[in-house]
């Protein structure tokens, strides 16, 4: 009986766990190696393979035009390898010596600028799905927002002591104008301990208050602990100030590029943060604690999950535009100082940078595994 269990138990973890983050994982980097191949074939180069996972092969065919379509055993990955690549970190093999290679196929052989488009496509490929997945959600369910009032105050809170009150509403932050409580929660959340500057309308006359939200760590379970600002405000309670807000392609599109640049502004905010000793690295995860986000979001629904494969796509796209060799932006980096330079870096100078780039790249798989792993060892006790 004690075996049965501990089969249905592993089952059921591989149904709710594995098998949700390998599909979206699945769908996010087959859409960035997409964008590699597809401006890679528009820039003339021959794609030797497109790979969706690593290791043995499980699947493959030869289409007409002499690619190589794969599917790998260990499903955490994939790539586009192009004609006279050595591997499949797009470094050359050498074609310049080898007079049976077509430069003019390879990679290598490109413009300046096609091979950094080529780069790009990748991570732009990213972007644009999760602005395809959040306008498509936008336009099938709209979006719930409540006007800016505040319905409540913290006693002994920031936002008590800057002078806020109940009933007033909230029109401006540092500038900006604010136009639901939603957009508030947004600036308060990514505000790490840093003064906000106030606008609110207090019985039809303007009032400027000023407020410092206090840092605090919530344990979000699975999720991980977020260091997040808090101000001590609370929505109104008021029906009216709710509404359900449905939107044309224009005006959804907008709200999804909207979403995705909070996304990007809140990344780009938390890696400043930890520079600055403002935020920890407890908020990191690697892909076990992927995979338990995408297990506790389709228990949710089907479309939570698909929400957050917008969110990781927005992820995946910013961490290749990281300046380290190995990854896209460690590419994009080389043909910066290639252009600047009006020469490439030498082959020896490239080979350092690619295995410093994979050590990186490692250590931040060990560190954020360790961590995932010991957040479970933790929550578990």
């Amino acid at each position: 009986m004690a075996v049965v269990n501990t089969i249905a138990d592993l089952a059921a973890w591989l149904g709710w766990y594995v098998v949700p983050f390998i599909l979206i994982l699945s769908l996010i980097v087959s859409i960035h190696e997409l964008g590699h191949y597809l401006v890679g074939r528009w820039c003339g180069v021959k794609i030797d393979a497109f790979s969706l996972g690593f290791g043995p092969e499980l699947w493959a065919r030869v289409d007409s035009r002499g690619t190589r379509w794969r599917v790998g055993a260990l499903p955490l990955g994939g790539y586009v390898k192009f004609h006279g690549d050595a591997n499949v970190a797009s470094v050359a093999d050498g074609a310049e010596a080898d007079p049976s290679v077509d430069r003019r196929l390879t990679l290598a052989g490109q413009p300046l600028r096609n091979r950094a488009a080529i780069v790009a496509a990748g991570p732009i490929a990213n972007f644009l799905l999760a602005f395809v997945i959040f306008t498509g959600m936008f336009m099938a369910f709209g979006r719930v927002e409540h006007v800016a009032r505040i319905g409540r105050v913290e006693a002994n809170s920031p936002a008590a002591a800057a002078g806020f009150q109940a009933g007033d509403v909230v029109k401006s932050i540092n500038g900006q104008p604010i136009d639901s409580f939603e957009a508030l929660q947004e600036s308060t959340l990514m505000s790490t301990g840093l003064p906000m500057s106030f606008v609110v309308d207090r019985q039809g006359r303007d009032v400027d208050l000023t407020a410092t939200p206090k840092v605090t760590v919530v344990d979000q379970g699975v999720f991980g602990k977020r260091r997040m600002g808090h101000l001590g405000l609370a929505s109104s309670a008021d029906r009216s100030d709710a509404r359900v807000e449905r939107c044309g392609p224009l005006t959804c599109g907008a709200w999804g590029a909207a979403q995705e640049w909070f996304i990007v502004k809140a990344t780009g905010t938390y890696i400043v943060g930890i520079f600055a000793g403002r935020e920890s690295t407890d908020q990191m995860s690697g892909l076990i604690g992927a995979a338990q986000m995408a297990g506790e979001m389709a228990k949710i629904s089907f479309w939570e999950l698909f929400s957050l494969a917008a969110w990781f796509s927005v992820s995946v796209g910013l961490m290749n535009l990281l300046p380290v060799p190995l990854l896209d932006g460690g590419h994009l980096a080389f043909y910066a100082f290639e252009g600047l330079r009006g020469r490439p870096l030498s082959e020896r100078a490239q080979e350092i940078g690619l295995r410093i780039g994979i050590a990186l790249v490692a250590l931040l798989v060990v560190f954020t595994t360790s961590h995932d792993i010991l957040r479970l060892v933790t929550n578990g006790n």
